[in-house]
């Protein structure tokens, strides 16, 4: 585990359009200890994932930066892995090939037989071990996601980041996979920082909730720590007076911006 805090300061985000630069993301800091698991949170467009890649090392940065034990982040790095909210798996490779891939590039001095353990660890850790000989279109989207999530588990990553990892999924699959999230997260408390759209999911899985504002130029509105007793039972946290409270807040976060970005439009619109 990292020692340091993973540091977000300043971060801008511009991209070219036919009528000049849009900026995405505006001065959005945030500071990540280790072991924290958060959570970013906002309306369809607010940047969320464009963070999240740029703390990946997939986009750079317009101003600011990422600050990882220490390092600035200026690409991706196995000290980071990432997990979309498509599986995003090679189709021609089985499950359990996907997995020894992702663990080759991040083990380069492990042996053959080291590897092959590590991969059928991780596999048995998601609960696939049986299905390690199927190719991806063989599987259910559920258990590829938990391919998906084995593959970046490999790796052994200091941090973790899911960018939706469960949006595409019913919601049976999708509490199973939570739990099975948080379970993995208590044996080793990795840092993770997961993009997510949905209120009751931040609140089961955080420590915190960053909510951010709108775009354009949108920023952290709102900082929230979530202190429900760990390990957590989906029915205790449901019960919780805290968990109402909090979803009260975010509602609240939520629909006043909303409605600050509609009043913009109407005003552009006027204009």
């Amino acid at each position: 585990m990292f020692v340091r805090p993973l540091e977000i300061t300043s971060l801008t985000k511009c991209f070219p359009t036919a009528s000049g630069d849009v900026t995405v993301v505006k001065d959005f800091n945030a500071r990540i200890l280790p072991g924290e698991f958060v959570t970013l949170l906002g309306h369809s467009g607010c940047g969320k994932s464009t963070v999240l890649s740029i703390i990946a090392g997939l986009q750079e940065s317009t101003f600011g930066g990422v600050i990882v034990d220490g390092t600035e982040v200026r690409e991706p790095g196995l000290e980071r892995a990432f997990v979309f909210q498509s599986p995003c798996l090679l189709p021609w490779l089985t499950a359990f090939e996907n997995v020894l891939l992702a663990a080759t590039q991040a083990h380069p001095g492990k042996s053959n037989t080291d590897l092959r353990q590590l991969v059928t660890r991780y596999l048995g850790l998601v609960g696939i071990e049986e299905y390690a000989s199927q190719l991806p279109t063989e599987l259910s989207q559920g258990t590829q996601q938990r391919v998906a999530l084995a593959r970046a588990l490999s790796q052994e990553p200091k941090i973790l980041l899911l960018d939706e990892p469960f949006g595409m999924l019913d919601s049976l699959t999708r509490f199973e996979l939570q739990d099975l999230v948080l379970e993995l997260w208590e044996k080793d408390r990795k840092t993770v920082v997961m993009v997510t759209h949905d209120i009751d999911e931040a609140i089961y899985l955080s420590d915190r909730i960053i909510l951010m504002t709108d775009g354009p130029e949108s920023r952290v509105g709102l900082d929230l720590r979530v202190s429900l007793p760990r390990p957590r039972c989906r029915h205790a946290v449901s019960q919780d007076p805290e968990y109402f409270d909090l979803h009260a807040r975010v509602i609240d976060f939520l629909e006043s911006h909303s409605r600050q970005f509609t009043n913009q439009k109407e005003l552009l619109h006027e204009a």
